[in-house]
């Protein structure tokens, strides 16, 4: 695992869980303190979600709930899902509806949650999970994006008669009325808008990319009056059209003054909310291979969330101080495999309104699979490293046999209350192969086992992904030369035979490593007075055992000779026996 030279990293391993069951991981945390000795407990929760695609992450303080919507997009004849989880990871209630919904919105006071329906906009008591009314909306083929500003729940209406159309189709920006009815805002354009609401009854809305707005453009509102009115807007590409805004998130400061975006091309953009200029401060960049998907606020002002989209040990998220200021390092999670997802999804952050918690929602690599993770600061993290590199035996490698990969763990600060866990990789010709986990000795010692299935070099990677208190290692590697596991023939041969009677000798064939496809045929010659030649061949039994017999044709010695000329995995071997032959 590779740590940038700026700061601390952690990197999250999980431990199995089935699924929707909520499990404490031995992972990141969050650092909110500069003192190593301020070190508190903290918690990083994970639950897989019942999702295969995601639309929306809204998060209720009140009565701590967590929402996360299932677009479910593609045919009108699809069913919504709004999975419901309490601040502890556990689920609480699905919300199903007949059509796919998309977008979540809670009200003010957090008393009803608002669902993008496919024709209309839904709304649920959040005490009892039950609909209390929808109101009707435009038909909605794409994916609507919900906010709720100025007393008022406004949505996206984007229509195409295509899902391949919906990245350029014209959007428009409605409102709900009291009476159920809904109205058109007058602002429109073209692709998947998205919205995201403010204190002081701001409302902000963006524009992703797309054919028709090569220079997207990102607009503040002011949403307190009967009229939704622009206070600032700003379009981000240079005469030469260079540095266009690459939307994936966008999230207001608690007070207001500032925006933070997640531009997949720039970064972290931080701006001044009053003209959307660039702060005279920013963010550091994200690592090398982040790309930004998501950032969010802590409700308390004190942290800022960023999201991103990276593979191996590269950050998926880094938690700084919201104060570009403040120089303290960010803590750092690095997602990737099957417990705890590959990335953070787009839109996939939210905090808890006192701060106490984060909420990310993270995504596999296809983008078919979704974890939820509910992260409780504060946690003060220490350095590791591997010492001294790796080592296997035995010191000769052989495809399908045994291999031990053994290394150190080096450990700054307390020891940790739970053993820690190194992952392992092997790389060969065939691809990378996981291998799983190996546990953590007290000494630090730890043992990686595995059977390398392939002859050439091997390479074995070792990585540790950091806990609540110690920070991951820079990954260490380790090339293995394996070779063909050997085969062997023994052969039990009378001393002596006649012409008359013939020679009969058995023998048994073994072949170290992995089992052969098909049974081993050897090849056996016969030498006499009279010269050399072959023989039938003979196939070894399944329990590996053969038989030769044969009737010489002249007297004194005659060698038998059995070969196996070996395969891909295996060496050949060599076997002989000679008998005294008589009349």
């Amino acid at each position: 695992m590779r740590r940038p030279s700026t700061g601390s990293r952690t990197r999250r391993a999980g431990r199995s869980a089935a699924a929707l069951l909520t499990v404490v991981l031995a992972a990141g945390g969050l650092t909110v303190a500069t003192a190593p000795a301020a070190h508190a407990a903290a918690s990083d929760l994970v639950a897989k979600l019942p999702i295969s695609s995601f639309s929306a992450l809204t998060v209720d303080s009140a009565h701590q709930r967590v929402y996360v919507a299932d677009s479910n997009l593609g045919s009108s004849s699809y069913t919504g899902l709004v999975a419901v989880y309490d601040f502890s990871g556990e689920r609480v209630t699905t919300i199903s509806t007949p059509r796919h919904v998309s977008g979540l919105a809670l009200n003010g006071d957090g008393s009803v949650l608002y669902v993008g329906g496919r024709d209309g906009i839904l709304r649920y008591d959040t005490a009892t999970h039950q609909p209390v009314g929808s109101g009707v909306a435009g038909t909605d083929t794409c994916g609507r994006s919900l906010a709720f500003a100025g007393g008022r729940a406004y949505h996206t209406a984007p229509w195409a008669v295509s899902p391949s159309d919906c990245d350029t189709t014209l959007t428009y920006l409605d409102y709900s009325e009291p009476d159920n009815s809904w109205q058109r805002s007058g602002w429109q354009d073209h692709g998947k808008l998205q919205l995201e609401a403010g204190p002081g009854d701001r409302l902000m809305m963006g524009q992703p990319a797309n054919a028709k707005a090569p220079d997207p453009f990102l607009a503040v509102y002011d949403a307190s009056g009967t009229t939704l009115v622009r206070t600032a807007g700003r379009r981000f590409a240079d005469g030469e059209g260079k540095g266009a805004l690459g939307l994936r998130d966008m999230a207001f400061s608690p007070d207001g003054t500032r925006v933070a975006v997640a531009d997949a091309a720039a970064g972290t953009r931080l701006l001044d909310s009053a003209d959307l200029s660039d702060a005279g401060t920013g963010y550091p960049a994200l690592p090398s291979g982040a790309v930004a998907s998501a950032v969010a606020f802590s409700g308390d002002g004190k942290y800022l969330a960023r999201g991103a989209s990276a593979s191996g040990a590269t950050p998926d998220l880094l938690l700084s101080p919201a104060d570009p200021a403040d120089a303290t390092p960010p803590l750092e999670f690095a997602f990737e495999g099957s417990l705890h997802g590959d990335r953070v999804a787009a839109r996939g952050l939210e905090w808890s309104a006192d701060g106490s918690r984060l909420f990310a929602v993270t995504a596999n690599t296809a983008g078919n699979q979704y974890w939820l993770h509910v992260v409780q600061p504060p946690a003060v993290q220490y350095d590791t490293r591997f010492g001294g590199g790796l080592t296997h035996g035995p010191a000769q490698a052989v495809a399908g046999e045994a291999l031990a990969v053994r290394g150190r763990l080096e450990l700054d600060g307390p020891a940790p209350a739970q053993p820690l866990k190194v992952t392992a990789t092997r790389t060969d010709a065939g691809g990378t192969h996981e291998l799983g986990t190996a546990t953590v000795r007290a000494d630090g010692t730890f043992t990686v086992l595995d059977e390398p299935e392939l002859v050439g070099e091997a390479t074995y990677t070792v990585s540790f992904l950091g806990d609540l208190t110690h920070r991951p290692a820079t990954d260490v590697t380790h090339t293995v030369s394996v070779g063909r596991p050997a085969s062997a023939i023994a052969l039990t041969a009378p001393a002596e035979a006649s012409m008359g009677t013939g020679v009969h000798i058995t023998g048994t064939f073994t072949a170290q490593g992995k089992a052969l496809p098909e049974r081993a045929v050897l090849k056996v010659e016969r030498s006499d007075r009279l010269g050399t030649g072959p023989l039938s061949s003979v196939t070894v039994a399944a329990d590996g055992t053969f038989a030769v017999d044969d009737l010489p044709r002249a007297r004194r010695d005659t060698t038998y000779t059995l070969s196996w000329p070996g395969d891909d995995l295996h060496t050949g071997s060599t076997a002989s026996a000679t008998v005294r032959v008589t009349r």
